[in-house]
């Protein structure tokens, strides 16, 4: 079966054309991790030079009313009856009983009607038809579906985003579908089989994280982070007294460098791409203000691509007496793969990401405990189960009390023994098996077991 072993009766490839999306940002975020494998720059289906203007038109309309509704989930009443249909519309039903799921959704129904009224994607596939024939590999489910439809003539992947997800995934027949699919956990590998998806169709690999943050199939950049981590995460050393037998086999002499402290402990916060929780940041930087100017913590706060979150967190700093470069930094970018290149630079450097349970919940296969912030939509809530399995990360306490509980976390060794589940128990080179898919490499990598 090819979701455990990879084994592999098609052609294989230097490159492939990576398709994503810009909506939010993790379907565009395991393109980039992608970025090495792609022919030319990874490719944006709702946005690409050249889109039509009817289909852009339509795509920017599905855009706005997601962010919209993202944006108005905390509003009381109204919001949260906004939001609750449309996650109605988006449900993953339950996995237990096991039984056939493969009927088409009205959300399925939906998505497919929309592509043969706008003729979404008909132009790019035709296009990339046109060109060298490589195999497709979509982070959205639209693009994989014109891609069939429009009858593309290499062979067609689609990267899974969640640790599960709905019916809509999937093609209205799934069992005749060509659709490979890279499945980030075995919950979705099994998710897949009751959709009807081909067992042959399916590929265990591990969500996609930048080879800047793994390293080669040793994980070398990997395991140097967690050292640098351990430092900041365990200073009683009571994480690494209980652990030392297993730590001493797995870093062997490396870990003599545990005690050489190169950086503040710092904490990431990481806003998702509609916006909606730009308050919690202050919240938390409001709680560790005193310790911030007294240089016990270093924060990030992660705008993204939005100007206007930037300028938001800029005024609000102000507001509290903390200076540029007084131990926060804002992290903002206008163009989007740029800012991918700094967020994953900045995470090399950072002890804590907390963000809500996105599909930056498989960042802790790189060895980064997680604080979950609420989430937002069924997917998080179940990417929030998935963490919470694994012990990669914890919900967060209460913001207005991070000053304290933060810092009897990280006494007792608590965010430094996330910081290792995580690296142990979620893939951390999902990037490395798919390229070992498409191009036929031998990288030699352990199989993943199959997890649910």
């Amino acid at each position: 079966m090819n979701f455990l072993n990879f084994k592999k009766e098609t052609k294989t490839y230097k490159k492939a054309w990576v398709i994503s999306v810009n909506m939010g940002y993790g379907h565009e975020r395991a393109a980039y991790a992608l970025q090495p494998i792609a022919q030319g720059d990874y490719i944006v289906a709702n946005s690409y030079k050249g889109i039509g203007e009817e289909e852009k038109r339509s795509w920017q309309e599905t855009q706005k009313v997601y962010e919209a509704v993202s944006r108005l989930k905390p509003v009381p009443v109204l919001g949260k009856l906004a939001f609750s249909i449309m996650d109605k519309i988006q449900e993953i039903p339950p996995f237990y009983p096991r039984r056939d799921l493969s009927q088409p959704s009205l959300q399925l129904k939906e998505t497919f009607k929309f592509i043969e009224k706008h003729q979404i994607g008909k132009k790019l596939i035709d296009r990339l038809s046109e060109n060298k024939n490589l195999p497709i590999i979509s982070t959205f489910f639209i693009p994989a579906f014109a891609a069939e439809m429009y009858d593309y003539p290499g062979e067609i992947y689609c990267v899974i985003c969640d640790a599960d997800f709905s019916r809509a995934w999937v093609p209205m027949d799934a069992k005749q579908s060509r659709i490979k699919y890279f499945a980030p956990c075995g919950r979705v590998v099994e998710r897949l089989k009751l959709y009807g998806v081909r067992e042959e169709n399916i590929y265990l690999t591990g969500f996609p994280i930048p080879k800047e943050l793994v390293g080669g199939p040793k994980g070398e950049i990997v395991k140097q982070a967690m050292l640098d981590r351990f430092c900041n995460l365990d200073p009683n050393g009571i994480f690494r007294a209980k652990y030392e037998k297993v730590l001493h086999n797995h870093f062997g002499t490396a870990l003599g460098s545990w005690n050489r402290v190169k950086r503040p402990l710092t904490l990431t916060f990481a806003v998702g791409g509609a916006g909606a929780q730009q308050k919690l940041g202050m919240e938390i930087i409001k709680s560790l203000s005193e310790k911030i100017k007294r240089h016990q913590i270093k924060v990030n706060l992660v705008a993204g691509t939005k100007a206007t979150l930037a300028s938001y967190f800029s005024k609000e700093l102000q507001k509290l007496g903390i200076k540029k470069d007084g131990g926060v930094d804002i992290l903002f970018e206008k163009d989007r793969p740029e800012y991918f290149k700094k967020f994953t630079n900045l995470l090399r450097h950072t002890d804590i990401l907390w963000t809500k349970p996105s599909e930056l919940s498989f960042y802790t296969g790189a060895g980064l405990p997680i604080i979950m912030a609420p989430p937002i939509g069924s997917q998080e809530e179940f990417n929030r189960l998935w963490l919470q399995q694994i012990g990669g990360g914890i919900d967060q306490g209460d913001p207005q009390y991070t000053n304290e509980w933060l810092f009897d976390w990280i006494a007792s060794g608590a965010l430094a023994r996330m910081a290792w589940n995580g690296y142990i128990e979620a893939p951390t080179h999902g990037t490395h098996r798919i390229e070992q898919i498409i191009t036929g490499n031998d990288i030699r990598l352990e199989k993943l077991p199959l997890v649910v």
